[in-house]
């Protein structure tokens, strides 16, 4: 441990009274807009074509090579992604392998489909869906395979793959924590039917709102590209149902800037996780994100998990102590006192969502231990190196107190 670090964990917690080790809060994530974004949206809005135009068709070009996709769409937001993609490759009534460690919408387009969310259990190391779990639960029903990315780590796209090449699934990637994750060389887009991405304010790059999808299959990429403007093939000709699921130029315009920035800010996001690596290290009780292998993290997001047998709630600190998270709730607290904001992404496995109770039979069970043992902590780009040391401070600090 280094010597900030020992001295740190001597310290009385900043919750019972001690000094806090950052004297103002270091965020989870920070929003910016640089120059040239706030420029190349005025440059649209001067110009007046505000509808979905050249900006957005550079962007998909430009996020497709770069992500070695052959095909890029842009849309209105990740989950409009999921939708667009999910409704040619899936049918009414068809099972759909996604896992129980996810945002919800991953789970959720399933149903708007009119498909059967199947929830799989997380690997317990990469928090990723577990392709053995996976194998156990195929029926003859069985028709995708919905595979997160999880906090930018790449699942183990091979054994996805080998999974669903066995019994002909489809494959759909969501990426949109992972934007510039690797796997074995490649760009994520270069693998399954569809990948989605999501540009969120607070994703590794922004749009406002926004979303997109990277495919190599063009009959699928002129499905969605039909579907995400009312099922329209020509003007004023409709051949199906659609959506107005369209990005705006300015979003595009945004996303285009921002797109120039995008390898160096995940350079820097990557930087940051390193030196959080090795400060986690020589912390008992914390465990380090691990990243699949042959996979190249995005770090949307830097969890860690809590090891509950080792640790327990101090004396002092006012805490519901009969709840499964009480330890972590109370670890985050102590680190938000000393000055690190913390998040729970997430509070609940899918399978115990309200939504989803008529459709869950069995809570897979390393899911659900990790809502109550994993917190994250700020990893991104605009950390200052004293920032990062002192969130290695931070929680050597608390974890000292908390192994009592």
């Amino acid at each position: 441990m280094t010597p900030a670090a020992t001295a740190a964990s001597t310290d009385t917690l900043a919750l019972l009274g001690g000094t806090p080790v950052s004297s103002s809060m270091i965020p989870l994530v920070q929003v910016k807009l640089d120059e040239s974004d706030i420029q190349a949206a005025l440059g649209v809005m001067r110009a007046g074509g505000l509808a979905m135009g050249k900006n957005c068709l550079a962007l998909e070009q430009e996020f497709a090579q770069l992500t070695d996709a052959a095909y890029a769409l842009t849309c209105a937001n990740g989950t409009c992604a999921l939708q667009l993609v999910y409704e040619p490759l899936f049918e009414r009534g068809d099972e759909v392998l996604v896992p129980a460690w996810s945002y919800i919408a991953t789970a959720s387009m399933v149903v708007a489909r009119g498909a059967i969310p199947v929830f799989v259990d997380a690997d317990p190391r990469t928090y990723n869906i577990d392709m053995r779990d996976a194998a156990s639960k195929i029926t003859p029903r069985t028709a995708a395979i919905a595979a997160t990315h999880l906090y930018g780590n790449p699942v183990d796209i091979d054994a996805v793959e080998k999974l669903a090449a066995k019994h002909t699934l489809s494959v759909v990637y969501d990426a949109a924590q992972a934007h510039l994750a690797t796997y074995k060389g490649r760009g994520i887009g270069a693998y399954g039917d569809a990948v989605t991405y999501s540009f969120y304010p607070t994703k590794n790059m922004t749009t406002g709102e926004g979303g997109l999808i990277t495919t190599n299959d063009e009959d699928l990429a002129q499905q969605v590209r039909m579907l995400r403007s009312h099922g329209e093939t020509t003007k004023y000709t409709h051949t199906h149902i659609g959506y107005n699921y369209r990005m705006t130029d300015i979003e595009g315009a945004i996303g285009l800037s921002q797109l120039q920035r995008l390898p160096e800010l995940t350079a820097r996001r990557r930087s940051n996780a390193a030196a959080l690596d090795r400060a986690i290290a020589e912390i008992p009780g914390l465990t380090a994100p691990t990243t699949t292998a042959g996979g190249e993290h995005a770090y949307h997001l830097y969890a860690v998990r809590l090891d509950l047998d080792s640790m327990q709630v101090p004396a002092g600190l006012d805490v519901d102590r009969s709840s499964p998270s009480a330890v972590r709730d109370a670890f985050c607290k102590a680190l938000n006192a000393e000055g690190v904001a913390t998040a729970i992404h997430y509070p609940r496995s899918l399978s115990h969502q309200p939504v989803f109770e008529s459709m869950v039979d069995e809570h897979p069970p390393v899911a659900e231990s990790l809502a109550s043992c994993l917190f994250c902590i700020p990893v991104h780009q605009f950390l200052t190196t004293d920032q990062v040391a002192r969130i290695g401070e931070a929680l050597a600090k608390v974890a000292s107190a908390f192994r009592g």
